[in-house]
């Protein structure tokens, strides 16, 4: 019966099963088909048209991205829904059970940052710089700060506010902060976590501050990376 049941769910699904009762087995079997993943990761700030989706993930196909929706809203991480004239459009979105996934990116992005192959020189969008934020941010630092930053990104604005330790990084019109960085996601991330002064990246023309130059040093203070794991000798 065991053999039998097995064989049918291979022929439900063209995707191959680790067939263990481990949870961790089983999230990779809903997450672990190559691009899943990173899907989720380019939904976890709002709805998306495929284009967009395609547009941020250059190197998926159309195919393997239809794929990918596919299996996912299959597995009820993903659903589809169709925005209200004048809009008329079809997107994606993840459901309240996808939402719950963040702290997987969290964990891995903490985990991955320690990694000595990692390279930041390396395609960073605007939604990694948004998770990382909330990934990377230290309350102790933030001990006894108020402040609202502003960051306008290319097509994307965001509102920063940090607040008896906490943080939250949500869309919204940069111009209600005191203080706005306008630059790409790479760029902002060569503050953030490179260490590279304001001042530097605003004398070569890649960034731009208005307002409170304080809140925005302060801000990108707030975001220290973990040590660098051991190399095996």
């Amino acid at each position: 019966m065991k053999l039998k049941k097995i064989t049918e769910r291979e022929k439900q699904s063209p995707k191959r099963l680790y067939e263990d009762a481990c949870a961790t087995a089983h999230a990779l079997d809903l997450l672990g088909e190559r691009w899943a993943i990173l899907v989720i990761r380019e939904l976890m700030l709002g709805p998306k048209r495929f284009g967009d989706l395609r547009a941020d993930l250059p190197g998926i196909s159309a195919n393997v991205l239809t794929q990918r929706l596919e299996g996912l809203e299959a597995s009820g991480v993903v659903k589809r829904r169709k925005l209200p004239p004048p809009a008329n459009i079809q997107v994606y979105e993840l459901t309240e059970w996808g939402y719950e996934s963040e702290p997987i990116f969290q964990a891995m992005g903490r985990w991955a940052a320690r990694s000595p192959l990692h390279d930041p020189t390396l395609p960073f969008g605007t939604v990694s710089l948004v998770l990382s934020m909330r990934t990377m941010f230290d309350p102790l630092r933030a001990d006894g700060l108020d402040l609202t930053v502003g960051l306008k990104l290319p097509n994307d604005g965001f509102v920063v506010r940090v607040m008896d330790g906490s943080i939250h990084v949500e869309r919204g019109d940069p111009a209600e902060a005191k203080a706005v960085l306008t630059g790409n996601a790479q760029i902002l991330a060569a503050a953030f976590y490179g260490g590279v002064p304001l001042a530097d990246l605003e004398a070569g023309g890649a960034l731009k501050l208005d307002g409170d130059r304080e809140a925005a040093e302060r801000l990108v203070s707030l975001f220290p990376l973990p040590s660098k794991a051991p190399t095996a000798e």
